[in-house]
């Protein structure tokens, strides 16, 4: 973990379009301002925990992720041979 010091005001960029400002420092409490690309998900970690935990309770359980996801690297696989083939 990367742990950086900021004043308000300053910022830490996170590649080329992620940019985490501190807007303000109040006692115990800090203020954040997050500039992010819209495609990019930005959440407190309770509620991405929440948004994650509904996810996997609506697919019925975590080994049915388990088994799209090696189900459709099948797909990936035979894709990028069939692209291969095709060069």
């Amino acid at each position: 973990m990367l742990v950086l010091a900021r004043k308000p005001n300053q910022s830490i960029m996170i590649g080329d379009e992620i940019e985490i400002k501190i807007i303000e420092v109040k006692g115990d409490q800090v203020k954040v301002g997050i500039s992010a690309p819209r495609l990019v998900s930005v959440h407190r970690k309770e509620v991405f925990e929440q948004i994650k935990s509904a996810n996997i309770e609506a697919t019925g359980s975590q080994d049915k992720i388990d088994k799209i996801k090696s189900f459709s690297s099948l797909f990936k696989k035979n894709k990028d041979l069939n692209e291969g083939g095709n060069k």
